[in-house]
């Protein structure tokens, strides 16, 4: 969400009606997020001017790690200087930080290729912003969970009820710290999740949403009481019901 929408952000300063802006003092703390939205907290280091040359040679593009070579174009200026200062300093303050962890695995090389792509200065923003988008797609549709296995008929689904809340086993990227609370595209998905965990013997899909509209799952190690729930399904294991209840 965030890396999302430091793109959008910088898909707007790249073609904003002054001319393509340039943050200066690009850092983390420059930027907050409101309402699901990054936005920058200060302008002052904000510019419009591009870097004068008059030959190519005039036109690197200097990081303490590593420079990049651009064209000078006939109107004396080093072409897409701004965006492109602006989207490395996007990898190499967000991207690098955010983009390998906690994505589903099917989706971890898409973003890797993103990582990749805008590292190496390969993509413009233009090119970022649709690649995250397509990656955006597949999240919210579901589409990264194409052949795979069935799993969900190896659970008990029980309508009408819901498990007790308390701590349990923790997971990582836990939307909670009392437990494994993992957004899901549906309850076959939150199979697969519970059966790649030791601990899960069951799961229940919550009411709670994430931003892009996925429902969070919790999962549990152990059969706890259960509570009725008219808007809830408790899925549990067939081999962990088995002899536990009737």
């Amino acid at each position: 969400q965030i890396c999302l929408s430091l793109v959008k952000l910088l898909f707007y300063l790249a073609h904003s009606p002054l001319g393509s802006i340039v943050l200066l003092d690009f850092q983390p703390r420059q930027f907050v997020m409101v309402d699901g939205n990054l936005k920058v907290t200060d302008m002052d280091d904000a510019s419009t001017e591009e870097l004068s040359c008059k030959e190519d040679n005039d036109c690197t593009l200097d990081f303490p790690t590593k420079s990049f070579p651009l064209k000078c174009s006939v109107a004396g200026k080093c072409e897409g200087i701004n965006e492109k200062k602006n989207l490395f300093n996007a990898y190499r303050y967000f991207f690098t930080y955010l983009l390998p962890h906690s994505a589903p695995p099917a989706l971890r090389p898409f973003l890797s290729d993103i990582l990749n792509a805008t590292g190496d200065l390969r993509y413009g923003i233009n090119e970022t912003l649709k690649a995250f988008e397509t990656v955006l797609h597949l999240y919210k549709s579901g589409l990264y969970l194409q052949k795979r296995p069935l799993l969900l008929k190896d659970y008990i689904s029980l309508k009408g009820f819901r498990t007790v809340e308390g701590e349990d086993y923790k997971c990582w990227p836990s939307y909670s710290h009392l437990g494994c609370l993992l957004s899901v595209h549906s309850a076959e998905e939150a199979a697969a999740i519970c059966n790649s965990q030791s601990q899960c013997q069951s799961f229940i899909i919550t009411q709670q949403r994430t931003w892009t509209g996925r429902p969070l799952a919790s999962f549990q190690s152990s059969l706890t009481d259960l509570i009725p729930d008219a808007n809830s399904v408790v899925y549990i294991k067939r081999s962990a019901s088995s002899g536990e209840r009737p």
